[in-house]
């Protein structure tokens, strides 16, 4: 029994072109190529609201940084702050 199908599909020369040379450059063949692309496809559109939410967090903490002066430190100040936020949280575990 057949495991898998033929899919025919209309891409322009170009395109075709650069289907070819790029399953030519990375020795695949073009089934295997496309199969690919077609993974990652997936992948990107099974991550894209995960990637929304990171962005969305992303802003808002570089919003609070806007509103509390903070968007200009520089390295040395950021790991302090760090550290600081650490210890903390550390002490916090430590304590009854």
């Amino acid at each position: 029994m057949r495991v898998t199908r033929t899919l025919s599909i209309s891409i322009s020369p170009a395109q075709f072109r650069q289907v070819e040379k790029l399953a030519r450059s990375e020795h695949r063949t073009m089934s295997e190529f496309v199969r690919e692309a077609l993974r990652c496809y997936q992948d990107q559109r099974r991550l894209a609201p995960l990637n929304t939410a990171l962005l969305a967090a992303l802003r808002a903490l570089q919003q609070d940084a806007a509103s509390k002066g903070t968007t200009k430190l520089a390295r040395r100040q950021i790991n302090a702050e760090i550290a600081a936020v650490r210890r903390q949280k550390a002490a916090r575990q430590l304590a009854p």
